[in-house]
């Protein structure tokens, strides 16, 4: 994929990831649309970076991804690089479950059923459009499954499985799929201090770039990189060590 000369929509561009990504496309020479849940996250991001423009939207409602994308097409026709990046984490117990089912479907919706819904609908623009590239943000946690979070481990392994078969799909079009998978990041994701042990935002951002830059269709860092090629015998020994830590 070409780095510069895109017109980029970031879902979950407020914060954390999705929003170290778009401060890259826009020093890249990309114009870049955010959009997420909290009007006073998006206003805090463009007023750090003017060049944004923003979006509110929550993913989890079929009708607002929906206007997203007539929104996106009748704005920003040329459009040709989707991040499904937008997610959210919850520690939860499956044997003791203290919450209606609303709650833990929030997960699946944000997570899973957005960036398929969102990828389908964007097909036809991006079909349109020279380079057009859909990148899908999974997680180490697709490959190592994290006990702590059931729900968020599940929607990342099938959202790894959905980009495959995306990928296996439009290869003889002008579409590339592209999966990023984080490791623990420090960010906010599932409650503010719970990922202080993860690694540099920045520095995770900038490797994501780099594999960008190489034309690598999977893209890990530290942990995740190596659970990318994992057997599944390393995989249950990662998986338990992981947990048995916890």
């Amino acid at each position: 994929m070409n780095l510069s000369g895109n017109t980029v929509v970031i879902t979950g561009g407020a914060s954390g990831i999705g929003l170290a990504l778009a401060e890259r496309f826009i020093h890249a020479g990309n114009q870049v649309i955010i959009c997420g849940r909290r009007e006073e996250k998006l206003a805090e991001a463009k007023a750090k970076f003017p060049e944004l423009h923003t979006r509110v939207c929550d993913l989890s409602e079929e009708r607002e991804r929906e206007a997203l994308y007539q929104w996106v097409r009748e704005n920003f026709p040329q459009t040709n690089l989707l991040i499904n990046n937008a997610g959210i984490q919850q520690r939860v117990s499956l044997l003791e479950p203290n919450r209606d089912w609303t709650y833990y479907q929030q997960e699946i919706k944000i997570n899973l059923e957005a960036p398929i819904h969102l990828s389908m609908l964007f097909m036809p623009l991006l079909s349109a459009n020279k380079n057009a590239t859909i990148i899908n943000i999974s997680s180490g946690l697709a490959f190592t499954p994290g006990a702590f979070a059931p729900i968020y481990s599940a929607t990342k392994a099938a959202l790894h499985s959905f980009s495959m078969s995306l990928r296996h799909q439009v290869s003889k079009s002008n579409i590339e799929v592209i999966e990023v998978a984080p490791p623990a990041v420090n960010t906010d994701l599932g409650g503010p201090g719970l990922h202080t042990f993860g690694v540099p935002l920045d520095e995770f951002a900038d490797a994501v770039f780099q594999g960008l830059r190489n034309g690598n269709q999977e893209i890990g860092y530290g942990t995740s990189e190596k659970a990318l090629r994992m057997s599944r015998d390393e995989i249950d020994k990662a998986f338990h060590q992981m947990n048995n830590r916890r």
